[in-house]
């Protein structure tokens, strides 16, 4: 046995004696028991005594297998004198193995079973309860059996029941000859039977034959004692504390019940169960159901919270009450949207966590989840094809969204539920190995949403740009239909323009056919009904005629022609197999094959191989990085010899909508990484060296240095002026440098080499392009580049130091100046005073000067910013005419494009210091923005009408005043010089983030003037133009920033604004539908959502919004309450399951307030990202609470019914911002810091709770918010639970006793992983025993 006796053997001795004089005398046991109990305590003995239950099993077992010593037995655990549990434990040891030979023993130790295994609180509480549970796992051997190395005995207590159950379904099994069925072919338990000793004659026939009988009853007695526990309240929630935190015993447990359930014949004899119901008692649903959970708090948080069905086909606007209730996926595929900012992550990848989360806390199905997820996209591109022209064209990027981004944060999430039900089934051990594919519930929600999906008519019509493809689509599913199948070859070849007008299709079709390349669905969807709406007599014969030029002829073998290279430019590959094919030939084919391969993946491939796209952008990484020839032996990089096919990636991949789409796909950093390289390489080669192109043009090591630099540097950025920022928290995005985008990369990199998971994904999802085998790569590997980037740094940060004669850098600005300036360099006339004259002509001077500036390109990059302060100085002083300089900028950037760069860095720079005088726009010296610059402010006006902001009046009827200062001057006459067109696209790029910053730094006016001028060069630009004036009346003016949020909420919610008298509110109202020229008469107001997504990035003091959010979010509980009905009406639901208030519902009102709070939630995560939101829990939010608020004092406010809902929204919100910042699993990096910022949020719950802090708001918002976040918390994000520390859980578990919220103590407990799975099996035995 495993208990010890003491040393006091006397007295066991005495124990023992008494025990079997009372047996052989047949005392009665209640005598026997008193004059036991009073001879322990003489003795110095405490009860219960772990020693007198070892002594009296030992007696029993088997010696004395006699009905007086169980009376006996059973005499001293009424009375106290041995504790039950533990007596329960021996007799398991003993009776289990011995039941065959022992029936009535086994039939005892049931009842008793029956009767003790549930313990008291009185011995949950008493002081034997620690000794009692280490006795009971030495006995057991728990902590080896489940492997938890804790001696806190309620864990035990767990274990113990758990055991318990566990060894009567294994004996139950093993009775039936069933457990040789389960995998170890044997119970982990100690229960197979001992042989029946046979051979004692004094056994007759009779009794053997009683024996069997009592054997085989004791079996089903046995199942219905299991049934009886289950159904029991606390043990059932105690086996369910088991359920959550062993998740492996409990798989191996409920394969054998599944298993007596199917198999059992005493199962389907028993009168008082059957095996569906066994079964339902143990499902996974039942385990919450069945607790009869009757939480006050929790109740009526969710039944306020729940809102229904998702959406309703009623086109493109839907009201605040459905498709709203997924606004922040509609935000977030906005924000992403803002084509000059860089991400550093895959939007796939933050969508999975954004739509995880908030599938989670909003308690929608996955088909609301995926439908909403696809209107969402559908809404976004719909916006996009009604807006205005602008020099950043946006819809590649829409439909890339719709098509790739939302198809690929599918696939995660159907995949990672998949994998998950294969892994719990090699766990539970509930198949054996089978080839079938494991499909979960996401997989068929999918196809659910997308059937349903086309009821939406309206969101799905095509941009007119992607109609052939949409028609394509839509006639693939009719070949399939009318049975020639899609791989039968009949679409090579076929003209669409022969295709039947009902073959038509919309964007449902491109949506079906992403899912099916990404084996999502199969070809089965070309059978939903109304999909097809072609016949089969309407396809056009097949031609006859030799093949068409095309990825079909590529992937036969085809030699890439001319026309071959035209058709695959402006066809985007279907498969990856032919993306393959191509990347094949771009590595080891011919140097013409590899630049003709090279053109093909920048084509239509990359901006709408939707199907492949990620593919394709990592192929061009790949070949951007060619690896060391083996035979490799020369002193240069090898590099230099593949600068043909180099230079044709670069120019297909420097325009904005191409990084748009390397950024959507989080591949920036690496991007980043292998271009430094080709800026280190030809940056530092002699430009005596030259390629000959198979067309016979010549390239140079500056042209392609040039095209990575400025690819590179648009990246991050660069022209970021330097001013200060308030708090510690910046813009997401806002912090891209190099060595960022190289530290993005090696933790991507890494990532992927550590984390099997993210190999098996990347195997899935980019095979060859594999860039994990590849080391860190950090700033210090490339000398020239980082030396530029220290001047560059340091010229930003302060004016340049005096620059030496007679140095290299010197002479090379000497060249430049005279470059620059050559036509006006006569009569020895000199820019700079320190320089000799010169008597040269100028045709002399050009040619020195090319001879002098035949350099690497860094060598002249360094002299760059000296030519420009001498220029500008220059300017400044009256030696040179504004047209002058203007004129030798554009000949600098056309001479060396890669000093544009500098250009725009060092005037962005020069303009924030504010030394230079003002330049005078007017139209002599430098241009005049008088024609339009009246146009742009009544446009500014009507584009930001809904606000209710006021704009600053320009100049009062003059224009001739207008001024910009010189650096800001200079740069924009820079940039009017360029033709716009595709060929000057690449540096306007550069140019026009610049613009937009300083314009928003500069004093108003200064943005509408740089617009002004602007659209006398770009009209067709002058809708997008006047909307980024509009802009900027929010930079500089924290006041407006909070009155377009106000009109945010307002909007989204239908509550009256300054401009709108009554609407339903809704995502139309939010976000609109474009922006442009949409009446006749100029501009419509811009909706205040799109307004804030183009706004935040700019808004310095990040914390103040923060707190003006909450407020806003506070005050729109009150103005939803409010609206259209007297406050003193607002009374509180008696009824639970009726919740309203004079004549509206409070669900429907619940409803608007959750949608303010998501709102609220989505603006802070995507203003400030994880800084921020982290900050808001942290800081914020108990600062707010700590706060005297002025509402609190209105006692009309301060009531019961506002102030709850106040704290339920606040609740909501705050649920959600951590949910969007950290996800509601550990799947992403951020959800590390989760247990600390959690913890201390929940800390200061406890300290309030416990009095420690007063808090100054109204306490019905307190309790309101506490119970409701932890509601919240319990039901949707369990996870977090068990990340934080088991005091804080029990501290805050014992507060909320204090308001007697039990139960949801307990869920809190219950969830809250190992550690407390202790404390709360002691607060089921103290609390729900009856």
């Amino acid at each position: 046995m495993a208990v010890t006796l003491t040393p006091a053997t006397a007295v066991w001795d005495g124990v023992m004696e008494m025990t079997k004089c009372a047996q052989s005398n047949g005392t009665d046991p209640l005598i026997w028991a008193a004059e036991l109990s009073s001879s322990l305590i003489s003795a110095g003995i405490s009860l219960p005594s772990p020693e007198v239950a070892q002594l009296l099993v030992s007696h029993i077992c088997w010696s004395n297998n006699v009905p007086i010593a169980w009376k006996l037995l059973e005499k001293a655990i009424a009375v106290r004198l041995a504790p039950p549990l533990l007596v329960l434990a021996l007799l398991s040891n003993s009776v289990i193995p011995s039941r065959r030979s022992q029936p009535a023993a086994y039939r005892l130790y049931l009842e008793l079973l029956r009767r003790l295994v549930i313990p008291s609180a009185s011995e949950v509480n008493g002081p034997k309860y620690h000794e009692v549970m280490k006795a009971i796992d030495g006995a057991l051997h728990l902590s080896q059996r489940f492997g938890i190395p804790s001696s806190e005995p309620g864990i035990l207590l767990v274990e113990f029941i758990f055991v318990m159950v566990w060894r009567l379904l294994d004996a139950s099994l093993d009775d039936e000859g069933l457990l040789e069925l389960v995998p170890e072919k044997k119970s982990t338990l100690p229960v197979k039977p001992q042989a029946m000793e046979i051979d004692d004659h004094n056994i007759g026939a009779k009794k053997i034959d009683f024996n069997d009988r009592l054997f085989k009853s004791n079996t089903t007695i046995a199942i219905e004692v299991i049934g009886e526990l289950y159904r029991n309240k606390i043990t059932s929630r105690i086996l369910y504390l088991a359920h959550r935190n062993m998740p492996v015993h409990w798989g191996s447990f409920v394969y054998n019940l599944r298993l007596l359930a199917a198999k059992s014949i005493s199962l389907r004899n028993s009168k008082h169960i059957t095996p569906e119901a066994l079964l339902q008692l143990t499902s996974d649903n039942r385990a919450l159901v069945s607790l009869e959970c009757k939480m006050v708090s929790l109740q009526q948080f969710h039944a306020v919270m729940a809102s229904g069905s998702l959406v309703s086909p009623a086109g493109p606007t839907h009201n605040s009450s459905h498709s709203v209730i997924w606004l922040p996926i509609d935000l977030f595929l906005e924000d992403i949207m803002e084509g000059t900012v860089v991400a550093t992550t895959s939007a796939a990848e933050t969508l999975t966590g954004l739509l995880k989360a908030h599938q989670a806390i909003t308690q929608g199905s996955w088909q609301d989840a995926f439908l909403g997820l696809w209107i969402a996209a559908l809404r976004l591109v719909q916006r996009e094809e009604g807006a205005v022209e602008g020099p950043i064209p946006r819809l590649d990027a829409c439909l890339c969204v719709l098509l790739c981004i939302t198809t690929l944060a599918i696939v995660n999430i159907v995949d990672e539920e998949e994998s998950a039900l294969i892994e719990e089934n090699e766990h539970g051990k509930m198949h054996m190995r089978s080839e079938k594919q494991v499909f979960g519930n996401c997989r068929k929600s999918l196809v659910s949403s997308l059937q349903q999906l086309g009821d939406f008519e309206g969101l799905l019509t095509p941009p007119s740009s992607v109609t052939s493809l949409v028609n394509q689509a839509a006639a693939k599913a009719m070949f399939f239909f009318s049975g020639l199948g899609v791989g039968s070859g009949y679409l090579d070849g076929v003209s669409l323009n022969d295709m039947p007008v009902t073959c038509a299709g919309d964007l449902r079709h491109l949506i079906v056919e992403a899912c099916i390349a990404r084996h999502l669905l199969d070809t089965s969807a070309y059978m939903w009904p109304g999909y097809v709406k072609g016949h089969t007599n309407q396809l056009p014969p097949r031609p006859v005629t030799g093949q068409m030029p095309g990825w079909s002829s590529l992937m036969k073998g085809s030699p890439l022609t001319s026309p071959m290279v035209h058709a695959l430019v402006s066809t985007p590959a279907s498969s990856l197999a032919e993306i393959e094919k191509l990347y094949g030939i771009a590595t080891d084919g011919s140097i013409a094959e590899k630049i003709s391969a090279a053109t093909i993946l920048c084509g239509a491939s990359l901006t709408r191989g939707w199907n492949i796209q990620e593919h394709t952008g990592f192929f061009i990484i790949k070949l951007l990085s060619p690896p060391v020839p083996r035979d490799y032996s020369g002193t240069e990089s090898h590099l230099l010899a593949c600068a043909p096919y180099l230079n044709v990636l670069l120019l297909g991949i420097t325009f904005i909508d191409c990084i748009h789409i390397f950024s959507l796909h989080g591949l920036v950093p690496q991007l980043a990484g292998v271009l430094m390289p080709i800026c280190e390489v030809f940056g530092s080669c002699s430009p005596a060296v030259s390629w000959t192109l198979p067309t016979g043009e010549h390239l140079c090591p500056l042209a392609v240095f040039s095209n990575a630099f400025t690819l590179l540097l648009k990246l991050w950025r660069f022209d970021q002026p330097p001013f200060e920022r308030v708090g510690d928290i910046n813009p997401v995005g806002s912090q891209l440098t190099p060595e960022f985008l190289l530290l993005a990369r090696n933790s991507q990199l890494s990532s992927c080499r550590n984390s099997l998971e993210a190999q098996k994904k990347r195997k899935r999802v980019f095979r060859q392009c594999d860039l994990a085998s590849a080391g860190p790569v950090f700033l210090d590997s490339f000398p020239k580049l980082k030396f530029w980037y220290r001047q560059h740094q340091a010229c930003i940060a302060s004016t340049l130091s005096d620059l030496k004669p007679g140095t290299s850098v010197y002479q090379i600005f000497d060249a430049l100046l005279n470059l620059m300036f050559r036509k006006i360099n006569r009569g020895g006339q000199s820019l700079n005073c320190s320089t000799s004259g010169s008597s040269n002509s100028s045709g002399s001077v050009t040619d020195d000067c090319t001879l002098r500036l035949k350099l690497p390109a860094w060598d002249i990059m360094e002299a760059v910013p000296f030519a420009l302060d001498a220029a500008l100085a220059a300017c400044a002083y009256g030696r040179l005419s504004p047209r002058e300089l203007t004129t030798g900028l554009k000949d600098l950037a056309d001479f060396l494009p890669a000093s544009m760069v500098t250009i725009v860095s060092y005037l962005s720079a020069e303009t924030t210091r504010g030394l230079w005088k003002p330049a005078s726009m007017n139209g002599t010296d430098w241009p005049s923005p008088a024609a339009n610059l009246s146009m742009v402010e009544k446009n500014i006006n009507k584009i930001l009408a809904e606000t209710g902001v006021d704009v600053p009046s320009l100049f009062a009827g003059e224009t001739s005043s207008a001024t910009l200062p010189l650096p800001l001057a200079a740069l924009v006459s820079l940039t009017i010089t360029y033709k716009v067109d595709r060929i000057t696209e690449p540096l306007l790029n550069l140019s026009g983030p610049a613009l937009n910053t300083l314009g928003a730094c500069c004093p108003w006016p200064c943005m509408p003037i740089i617009v002004a001028l602007w659209t006398q060069k770009a009209k067709r630009w002058t809708d997008f133009l006047v909307f980024s004036a509009s802009r900027t009346v929010f930079h500089q003016n924290n006041d407006a920033v909070v009155q377009l949020l106000r009109v945010c909420f307002q909007s989204i919610l239908g509550l009256n604004s300054p401009s709108v008298v009554t609407n339903n509110g809704g995502i139309g109202n939010l976000l609109g539908h474009g922006y442009g020229s949409r009446c006749t008469g100029g501009m419509t107001p811009v909706a205040p959502g799109i307004l804030y997504l183009r706004v935040h990035r700019s808004v310095r003091d990040l914390l103040f919004m923060t707190e003006e959010i909450v407020s806003l979010l506070i005050h729109s509980v009150k103005d939803i309450l409010t609206t259209g009905i007297p406050i003193e009406k607002i009374k509180k639901p008696k009824s639970e399951t009726v919740l309203r208030y004079g004549e509206v519902s409070l669900s429907a009102v619940m409803t608007r307030i959750k949608v303010a709070a998501s709102l609220g939630a989505s603006l802070v995560w995507i203003t400030g990202g994880l800084n921020l939101v982290q900050t808001l829990i942290k800081e914020t939010l108990p600062s707010w609470f700590i706060s005297v608020h002025r509402s609190d004092q209105n006692k009309v406010d301060c009531g019961g019914m506002i102030g709850m809902l106040k704290g339920y929204a606040l609740a909501y919100f705050t649920i959600l911002s951590g949910a969007f910042a950290w996800g509601v699993d550990s799947a992403s990096s951020a959800s590390k810091k989760r247990p600390f910022i959690l913890g201390a949020h929940l800390e200061f719950m406890v300290s309030a709770l416990d009095g420690k802090i007063s808090l100054g708001c109204n306490k019905t918002t307190w309790r309101a918010y506490v119970s409701g976040f932890v509601s919240l918390m319990v039901s949707c994000t369990p996870k977090w639970v068990r990340e934080v520390d088991v005091t804080v859980l029990r501290s805050l578990s014992k507060g909320l006793r204090k308001w007697d919220e039990e139960e949801l103590a307990l869920a809190l407990l219950e969830i809250g992983g190992v550690g407390a799975m202790g404390a709360a099996a002691e607060f089921i035995i103290e609390n729900l025993l009856i």
